[in-house]
Parts: C-alpha cells; sequence; structure tokens
C-alpha cells in the first residue's frame, strides 16, 4: 500500500515561509565581502564544482547543517558559533529556506535565506568562482 505523506514539501515551504527571513540577492550583494556575514552554501559538492560559488562563503553541506551548528556535536563548526549573520543559499532557495528555518528554531541567529539561492545571486550581478580542479 502506497504511503500518504502528511505534509509535502510545498507544505513545509508555505509553513516555512511564514516564520523564514529573506534577503534579496541585491541586498546580499552589498554585504559579500562584510567580516559580520557568514554566506553559507548548503549545495551538493558537485553543485560546486560544475557552478562555481560565491567567493568567500563557508560551504556547509545540507546532509551535516545542523551537526556543524551544534556546539554539543562532534562535527561542529566554529564558524556557527561567531556572532555574525548568516546567509543560507542553495541553488534556486527550496533547499536553503527549509534549512534556514530549521536553524532559526535551532537558534541561529540571525540567520537569512537567499531568496532565489546562488541563481538570483548570478542574475544580480554576483561574482561566482570556480573551484580548485580535482
Amino acid at each position: 500500500m502506497p504511503q500518504t505523506i502528511v505534509h509535502g514539501y510545498k507544505q513545509l515551504m508555505a509553513d516555512a515561509e511564514t516564520r523564514v527571513h529573506h534577503i534579496e540577492a541585491a541586498d546580499a550583494l552589498k554585504l559579500q565581502g562584510d567580516p559580520g556575514v557568514v554566506i553559507v552554501d548548503i549545495r551538493d559538492p558537485r553543485e560546486i564544482e560544475r557552478e562555481g560559488r560565491i567567493p568567500g562563503s563557508f560551504h556547509a553541506p545540507r546532509g551535516m547543517l545542523e551537526f556543524w551548528v551544534d556546539p554539543e556535536s562532534p562535527y561542529h563548526k566554529p564558524v556557527f558559533a561567531e556572532d555574525k549573520t548568516f546567509i543560507i543559499h542553495c541553488a534556486s532557495g527550496w533547499r536553503s529556506l527549509l534549512a534556514t528555518d530549521l536553524l532559526q528554531r535551532m537558534g541561529l541567529k540571525p540567520v537569512l535565506n537567499l531568496k532565489g539561492g546562488f541563481g538570483a545571486w548570478k542574475e544580480a550581478g554576483g561574482s561566482v568562482e570556480r573551484p580548485e580542479p580535482k
């Protein structure tokens, strides 16, 4: 018998929209390089290899995000304990919307979702760097 999904991705995203704080790409561009801001790229490493990345961004794969943020986790990354503003992005803003919602619920603040993700960043004229070939 097929499983019944009680809350599909559309409902999860709609719920998150009621709680999440966003930043438009044009406004995020103005904050690039600001020492009080960390741009966090949650995309898969293959996406970064294929598409490039925002210069200076911190890569935190979506699958490890909660563990890297929580200071009690053995996988904690100190960057998430800094008193900074965190701008979370993925490719189009869907994964980062859900991730930002989760991070806000965990207590990370301030944390913002980059509306439209990496695609919006590029459309707004944001710089992109290619990772070093492996």
